[in-house]
């Protein structure tokens, strides 16, 4: 995979303040800090949480929205060579709590008050140590200064520092190595209960490098991070990219249209990475018109099947000028396949691109077979972007990672000739006509090519004659009149009749997980309860 720009964290961080130290690096309302700035809090809230009792090995929570002190919480962990846990903002606090107890979680960051949110509160938190039900979480931190009960306040933390626990915080991120655990991300993995699948500072940066360099992205470049930091889009693909090539991230809490269409305008932002559906809200935003986006460059996306014609749309109303497409899963370090600038359009619209130098991909039939170009199956992974394991569950490694090193991914899709691969559809998304399998994201790629849609999501409901049949909800593009009756007569003309969904419902929106992706889950729910 070629030399990473750095064998860990701290390593990195420090290389790229004294490289651009007067450059912007973190730039969210009114604070913008340089990379000199960054480094300075990084060390000082690495020196506080070691005050604190924190220590290197210790795994440590972040539930919170994308801000200025997740990412210098996050980078100073690392600092210490602790293994970050990212919580969903979404998550409840039993779902929480799950997470806090298996990974022994010592301290939690977090922001109550977003959304009307109070987390802690969901947690039980009353003011004691430790917090009832986890006897490990000895510290919580607020990062906005709330008055949470038991709680340190993010000025309260920082203050507590001196040259003598700086200088022992410097001396540990020296000791850091590149196997040392990076993060804990929890993912639903191919089946079941959600599982931390951990990755590795060293591995991560290896990976991100060369994202870097496949997306051609430097020092002049501003990255708006809506990705939510407890992703791998939003933690790696922004906080580490950003950081490996010198370039200035711009967070933010939550993704709004009109928002991000503002910091767009204001911040001049060049790269904006994201799944399908963030750009086609853009689109359909009725702020859009009044934006000026010709500072968008470089557009990044995945997470699913990208349809064609939103490649071409978001060239034509966004006006980004090159628009990559990737993929990858959580237990890949994010990444996988990603095109090049120099690919054509046929190939940026239709594929994921190539592997990443050193990465391996194989298509397996279902006797783990290898399958010929162009022949769908189950997409195997090998390379050092496959994670560490599972946290503490060997089993369910063993199942996702065979003896031969090879992630079974259970994401379905072929090779072409050019060694482009080609995402069909998830193992569990697939659904049964009357003996063909039928692909949502097919459907919904071919959907998406009605003039009068933007967003397309395909489930499989029970049906007496055929088993199952596909249901599509869809959202209209921007001022377009869509009939149920005209969008399933036009898909008759379209695609094979199996493919045809039986049922359209058209919406105003549709359920999206905290990572943005459309939640077919909540689509099934609602099916099943209907």
């Amino acid at each position: 995979m070629g030399s990473p720009a750095a064998d860990t964290v701290p390593v990195l961080l420090r290389r790229t303040a004294a490289a651009r130290p007067h450059a912007e690096a973190v730039v969210i309302g009114t604070v913008r800090w340089t990379y000199a700035d960054l480094l300075e809090r990084v060390r000082t809230v690495a020196a506080a949480l070691l005050h604190r009792g924190v220590r290197p090995g210790d795994r440590v929570a972040i539930w919170a929205p994308n801000s200025e002190r997740w990412v210098a919480a996050a980078l100073a962990l690392q600092h210490l060579g602790v293994a970050v846990v990212p919580v969903n903002t979404r998550y409840k606090g039993d779902e929480a709590r799950d997470l806090l107890a298996r990974t022994g979680a010592v301290a939690l960051l977090t922001e109550s008050g977003f959304l009307g949110l109070d987390y802690a509160a969901m947690l039980g938190a009353d003011g004691t140590t430790p917090v009832p039900g986890l006897p490990a979480l000895r510290l919580l931190v607020e990062l906005r200064d709330a008055p949470t009960p038991g709680a340190v306040g993010w000025t309260e933390l920082t203050a507590t520092v001196d040259d003598a626990v700086r200088a022992e915080a410097d001396r540990m991120a020296d000791e850091v190595t590149p196997a040392a655990i990076s993060s804990i991300l929890f993912t639903s993995g191919t089946t079941g209960r959600p599982k931390g699948a951990m990755l590795g500072q060293g591995q991560l940066l290896q990976v991100f490098s060369a994202y870097a360099r496949g997306l051609g992205v430097g020092p002049d470049d501003r990255a708006l991070a809506a990705n939510p930091f407890f992703h791998t889009f939003g933690y790696a693909a922004g906080i580490l990219t950003c950081l490996l090539v010198g370039a200035t991230l711009v967070p933010l809490p939550q993704f709004d249209p009109a928002q991000v269409l503002e910091t767009i305008e204001r911040e001049r932002i060049t790269w904006l990475p994201g799944p399908p559906t963030v750009y086609a809200m853009l689109m359909d935003s009725p702020a859009r018109p009044d934006r000026d986006t010709s500072s968008l460059r470089l557009a990044v996306t995945g997470a699913s099947v990208v349809p064609g014609e939103l490649i071409r749309r978001m060239r034509a109303d966004l006006g980004f000028r090159q628009v990559l497409t990737a993929y990858g899963l959580t237990e890949s370090s994010g990444t996988v396949t990603m095109c090049s600038l120099d690919d054509p359009d046929e190939v940026v619209e239709h594929t994921s691109g190539r592997p990443l130098p050193g990465v391996q991909v194989e298509i397996r039939d279902q006797a783990a077979g290898v399958c010929p170009p162009g022949t769908p199956g189950e997409i195997y992974v090998r390379g050092p972007n496959v994670m560490v394991g599972y946290l503490d569950d060997p089993e369910a490694t063993a199942e996702a990672i065979d003896a031969d090193g090879w992630l079974h991914t259970g994401d379905i899709g072929f090779l072409d000739e050019g060694g482009c691969l080609h995402i069909t559809d998830r193992l569990k998304d697939m659904f049964i006509v009357g003996g063909f399998n039928a692909y949502p994201a097919e459907i919904e790629r071919l959907l998406t090519q009605h003039p009068a849609v933007s967003q397309a999501a395909v489930i499989g409901v029970p049906d007496a004659r055929l088993g199952e049949v596909g249901r599509a909800y869809v959202i209209p593009r921007l001022g377009a009149e869509l009939s149920p009756a005209e969008l399933i007569a036009w898909a008759q003309e379209h695609m094979a009749n199996y493919k045809v969904p039986r049922e359209v419902v058209i919406t105003d929106d549709l359920p999206r997980n905290g990572a943005g992706k459309i939640s077919k889950l909540d689509l099934r729910e609602q099916a099943h309860q209907a």
